[in-house]
Order: C-alpha cells, then structure tokens, then sequence
C-alpha cells in the first residue's frame, strides 16, 4: 500500500511524528505552558460523546463551532448574544431552512482546508435512522438534512419549525470535525486521536493522568499565547491546592466553598467564581423499592430545604432556581414558580403511599460534583426527619451509579441553549438518560408538551408547552433540582483568563494571556 496522508494517519509512524515535533518546537518557544489541576479527566476527547463538565472543559480548546456564543461581552459570563465564527454568516431562508457561509482558509489540525463537507460530515453522525452517536441525537431531534451547496456553503432543514437551530450550531454537540480523519480512524479511534480546527491539539493522553495539548499555530483567530496546556487530574482537593502553592501547576478548578478562604489572601493566587449555568440534581428511578410511587418520590423532593444547603455548603454563594425555569430563557422565564419545601406534606404523602420505611439508597462518587457527598449526607438527614429509612452509598464511577439497585443519583443539567428546550427537554425527554434507561416511563404528557414546543413558533403558546412540561415533570417527580452551584477556580495573577457560566475552559487568544 502506497505511504500517503491518509494512510499515514493511521500508523505508527504518524504517531510517533505528533510526539517528536512538538518538542523541537518547544526548544525555541518562549510561550508558557499552562498547568491546569483537575478533579477528573475524560476518557476520550470525541467532542459529540463527552458531554460532561469534565469533558467539555478539554474539547472546547480542540474544536470550534460554526456560530459562536458571546461570553466575553457578557458582564456575567453567559454568552446569550451569538456570533460568526466556523461560519461568516447566516440566513434564515424559511423558518425551517437555514443558509450558513463557511469561513475560508480555516485548518484543522493535520493540515485539512475546512469545507462544507466536514460540514455536512459532522452533523450526520448525530442524525438518520442510525446515528453513530445517540445521545447527541436528542441535541438536533429537529434536524432533517444537512447539504452542501458548494464547497463554503451548508443549507440545513428541519422537520418542523425550529427558532433555536442558530443556537444549536453554537452549542454543545455542534463542534466541527474533519472528516477524512473521522473515516480513517473510525470513532473509537477518533476518539483517541481528535482532529479539529481549534486552538490547541492533542499532544498526549494518559487515562486518568494527563491530556496535554500543544498549541495549532495556524490556528485562524491568531496564535495561541500558551505553547502549551496540560489538564492533570488530581481528585483530591487538597492535591490541587498543594500543587498551587508549590508552583506545580497554574490553575485548578472545582474548588469547594469551604476552601476559598484559606488560599483568599495567598500572594500571586487570584480567585475566580461564576455561577453556573447548571443544577444540581437528584434522579429518582422509579423502579427501586417504593420509588414507583409518585407520591413517595414527591415527598423526598419536599422535604429538602434548598436553601439551607446552599447557605451551609456553599457559603450562600450556589443560587435556589425557580424550578427548573430560569432567568436566561428570556420570555420564556415562568414567573411565579418555586421549589417547595413542605416537610408536613412530605410526611402525608409517605403515609397516603403506604411506605412502610423500605431503604432508599442514595448513590454518588465523592469528587465528580463539588460538595456532592457533603449534599448527600445532609439529604439523608432531611430524608430521615420526615420518616424515610435512607443510606448514602459512595461509588467510584457513572457505571457504578447507574446500576440496578440505587433509588436515588445526582447528576447535573445545564442549560445548552437559552430556553427549555435546551435543558428540561434535552436531559428529561425521549434522549436523556431517565427515559432512555427506563427509570422514568410516566412520560406522556411531558413528551406530548415537549414535542408540541419543538414545532411552535408562537411565544404564547410556546409558553404554554413549557408550563405543561414543567407541571408534568414537577408532578411525576422523576428527579429534583438542589441548586445552580458557583465554581470557584485558584488562578496564578499572572493568568489572565475569565471563567464562563459553563464548564467550557475558553483557552483562545482573546481570553488567555499571561503577564
């Protein structure tokens, strides 16, 4: 077989040409690298399949959207004004066509020109009757086609309606990828071996290690100013601040609360916290023992005191939503709704069900979430003031909370796009894992509502769905909110960067410099 670039990319030599190169460059770069301490690293860095705060926190330097949200002219970091980016324009041609144009001259990593058909490539995989990424689906379950129209032009269809598709492409799952690579290597391999256009690429990746990055010169919004970034994981929050104080590292992340005012006043650390655009959650499976009972699954949620646990575990400084309804959706906000706690009605509900104290068990991993055991063992306090028999069980992974004998897990929901569709909808409908995995099927009027909002136009009634979808969600209890927590990040001075309202870690030239 004849030794070409795409034969290349799939050898052992290619590899070993990723590994020498960065190094002989480095001899002559005067560029810092960047050490970042992390709680837990993602296993793969396929952009569309690591959706969590871990991942999405390395993929966001690796690969670049079509439309971009604004972040930095946001005075809190929440980037709801869009734009250009991959893309140098936009036009609405119906409300179910959209006309994008491709910047020109963008290059991905192994040298590719970007062209409408890594384009056309990117959105396919996470469509059709066989989506190579099924959760990622649920992101554009509108989407009908994507076409390229020539070589810097992309049309996309929808089945219905849809006033979110401009904030999808500049979203989570929308992250462009080269094609010719994906091909090559397939997913898993892509997966190892990422190709993108954005600032920085993959040097290394040691599984619950290190993922090291080397900046993309040729990167189209100008040269990096790190000439490189290391993400470490350190689980330990003691280990993360230790390798602050001695000089190890730059930057952690996942700071507890309890924490801050001990490195407040260390000299040349900074300290940076956002509110996130993100709830804490529990997730009741409806199959555990007494759990397929609503009014028992409701009770649990009455008898938490929100507040209290943001006063006490976060110092005051994690925000107590109105439901899952939040400012950011704009007209779409719900005035006049809370989250109730009612530990009376929590105990009537317990006897009207018949519960007769069966052990509820309350899964969580020590370290993924912030303060996520401290929460759990206050729960079971609360829990146990109004009569119900609960344990927390700590485990190592998401595997290990997602199997058969846990009535109770925590998880996080963020809010992708700025409207219900893009948080409620996205992680409790027909995609999301309470569904998908069987522990919530008391379904029909949250998915009739849902599907009916996917397809409206009309803000009135686009309302109306949202309400219908909350009082179905908040009335077959397949989960909770607790509270949007801040993240609080230790920086060196000498570090300019801005934390954003999601976990996204934005290393690009515009916010990361270094004096």
């Amino acid at each position: 077989m004849p030794l070409t670039r795409r034969t290349l990319l799939g050898t052992p030599l290619a590899l070993s040409a990723m590994m020498v190169a960065p190094t002989v460059r480095a001899q002559a770069d005067g560029r810092p690298t960047l050490r970042i301490a992390v709680a837990e690293l993602p296993p793969t860095l396929e952009p569309a399949k690591e959706l969590s705060n871990v991942g999405t926190r390395v993929t966001y330097s690796v690969f670049d959207t079509l439309i971009r949200r604004d972040f930095l002219s946001s005075p809190d970091g929440g980037g709801s004004r869009l734009v250009p980016h991959l893309a140098t324009e936009w036009t609405r041609n119906d409300p179910q066509e959209l006309v994008v144009k491709l910047r020109r001259g963008v290059r991905f990593h192994n040298g590719d020109e970007m062209t409408a058909e890594d384009v056309v490539f990117t959105f396919a995989r996470m469509t059709g009757d066989r989506p190579l990424l099924t959760e990622a689906r649920s992101y554009f379950d509108t989407l009908a086609s994507v076409e390229a129209l020539d070589p810097y032009t992309v049309r996309f269809r929808t089945r219905v309606p849809d006033v979110l598709l401009e904030q999808r492409l500049a979203s989570w799952c929308s992250w462009v990828v080269n094609k010719r690579a994906y091909e090559a290597l397939g997913m898993d391999g892509f997966a190892l071996a990422p190709v993108g256009t954005g600032p920085y690429k993959l040097r290394e990746m040691r599984r619950d290690q290190l993922i090291a990055l080397d900046a993309f010169d040729d990167y189209w919004m100008g040269r990096p100013t790190a000439r490189a970034v290391e993400f470490r994981e350190m689980p330990e929050v003691a280990a993360r601040v230790a390798a602050l104080q001695s000089g190890d590292v730059d930057l952690i992340t996942n700071l507890p609360p309890d924490q801050v005012d001990a490195l407040r006043n260390m000299s040349g650390i900074d300290l940076r916290s956002v509110v996130l655009a993100n709830v804490h959650v529990l997730v009741y499976d409806a199959r555990g023992a007494a759990m397929g009972d609503k009014r028992v699954r409701q009770a649990l949620s009455l008898a938490i005191d929100r507040q209290l646990l943001a006063d006490t575990l976060w110092n005051g400084t994690a925000v107590v939503p109105p439901s899952h309804n939040f400012p950011e959706y704009g007209d779409m906000f719900l005035q006049g709704r809370s989250l109730r706690h009612d530990p009376e009605r929590a105990m009537q509900l317990l006897r009207e069900a018949g519960y007769r104290g069966e052990e509820i068990v309350y899964r969580t991993q020590p370290n993924y979430y912030t303060n996520a055991l401290k929460a759990a063992q206050v729960l079971v306090e609360m829990w146990k003031a109004v009569g119900v028999n609960a344990r927390v069980q700590v485990v190592e992974n998401s595997s290990q909370m997602r199997a058969a004998g846990s009535q109770v897990s925590n998880w996080s929901n963020s809010t992708r796009l700025p409207d219900p569709l893009g948080s409620l909808w996205i992680a409790w409908g027909p995609g999301g894992f309470p569904q998908a995995g069987k522990g919530w099927t008391s379904t029909e009027a949250f998915n009739r509502a849902g599907r009916a909002l996917e397809a409206e136009t009309d803000l009135g009634k686009r309302r109306e769905y949202f309400a219908a979808m909350l009082d179905a969600w908040e009335d077959e209890a397949p989960g909770t909110i607790l509270y949007q927590p801040a993240e609080f990040y230790a920086v060196r001075k000498s570090v300019q960067w801005r934390p954003y309202t999601f976990y996204f870690m934005d290393l690009r030239p515009d916010n990361l410099r270094f004096v």
